[in-house]
């Protein structure tokens, strides 16, 4: 007896009321509008309130796939929460989120795979539901990253906003096209120092030494990140098409994860994936790590993009290093 397909249903985000623009870090740092634009292609990004926390932003999010699903928060087996940003460490941002929506039969887990953390999480709710584990899966990838970043630093806070999007994995009907049809997970540990926070965890404690030295926020080797995202985020759309028993033409969306457009155009041509098939939303949000790849799902397929039999791929880098890629037919 073979193991249900995986498929995704419904499709939710929020982002933020706050815009904040390129030409507000003129005003703040040595930089321009143009600067900014040539090197990463984003224009603005959001911002989110006191208010607007992870969990909260990602409650909204939910409340649209619910719909789209035609389930009520009662139905929700398992919720997984990707996250760099968490609202706090204990306890996880999924319980917090369990809470808001008032999901009290799901089992909560945060999961921390930085900005390939959305895949990671719809391979982990794949395997769940094969194993017979669940058949509601909320996955959700959830940011507030311009909490932790360094705003005298100027090659790194212009890149990142917050934001949250989400998804409902569940067994595809027998007989069904749609589903999960490959993915592909890597890291790489000993590169962890060109992109990370070094502050705040166990080994580095909370102290005036670290704020005095800003080590509670994300630092980052751009040149170096740069390669290695190109490198191994083709090499991920490789593994996935090959996998999935396709060639690159066969892909109708390519949704990377949104972190500067270079680095998309240079993926989408060593993989072979014409750039008119890539969905590009960093212009409006920045980088909002594991919530980027699920809110421009969300915009791909509210906008027509995706649509009933297209076959997506999605592509990821991020800290840790991880890399993930994920084909699946909507």
């Amino acid at each position: 007896m073979t193991s249900p397909k995986a498929e995704l249903v419904g499709t939710g985000s929020y982002l933020p009321e706050r815009v904040m623009t390129n030409a507000d870090f003129e005003a703040m740092l040595d930089t321009s509008d143009q600067w900014i634009r040539e090197r990463t292609g984003i224009r603005e990004r959001r911002v989110a309130s006191d208010k607007e926390t992870v969990a909260w932003m990602a409650k909204e999010a939910t409340q649209s796939v619910m719909k789209d699903a035609g389930i009520t928060a009662d139905d929700i087996e398992v919720i997984i929460l990707a996250t760099a940003s968490p609202d706090r460490y204990l306890p996880s941002t999924a319980c917090d989120l369990q809470a808001e929506l008032g999901a009290k039969n799901a089992r909560a887990f945060d999961l921390g795979a930085a900005c390939s953390g959305f895949i990671y999480g719809l391979t982990v709710a794949e395997g769940m539901i094969a194993a017979g584990q669940a058949e509601n899966i909320l996955v959700v990838g959830g940011e507030r990253l311009t909490r932790i970043i360094d705003y005298t630093d100027r090659t790194t806070c212009i890149l990142f906003g917050d934001g949250a999007g989400a998804t409902l994995v569940r067994p595809a009907d027998n007989g069904s096209e749609r589903g999960i049809l490959s993915s592909y997970l890597r890291s790489d540990g000993s590169l962890a120092e060109l992109l990370y926070r070094p502050g705040g965890g166990g080994n580095m404690p909370p102290s005036q030494q670290l704020i005095d030295e800003h080590a509670y926020y994300i630092r980052m080797a751009g040149r170096e990140v740069f390669k290695a995202a190109v490198r191994s985020m083709a090499d991920a759309c490789i593994q996935a098409i090959e996998r999935a028993g396709l060639t690159p033409d066969d892909i109708d969306v390519l949704i990377p994860h949104q972190a500067n457009v270079r680095i998309m155009e240079a993926t989408a041509k060593r993989a072979g994936v014409s750039m008119d098939k890539v969905f590009v939303n960093v212009d409006r949000y920045g980088n909002t790590s594991a919530a980027s790849i699920p809110i421009a799902l969300d915009e791909a397929v509210r906008a027509g993009r995706v649509k009933e039999g297209s076959i997506v791929l999605m592509v990821a880098f991020g800290g840790g290093f991880t890399w993930a890629s994920l084909v699946l037919r909507w």
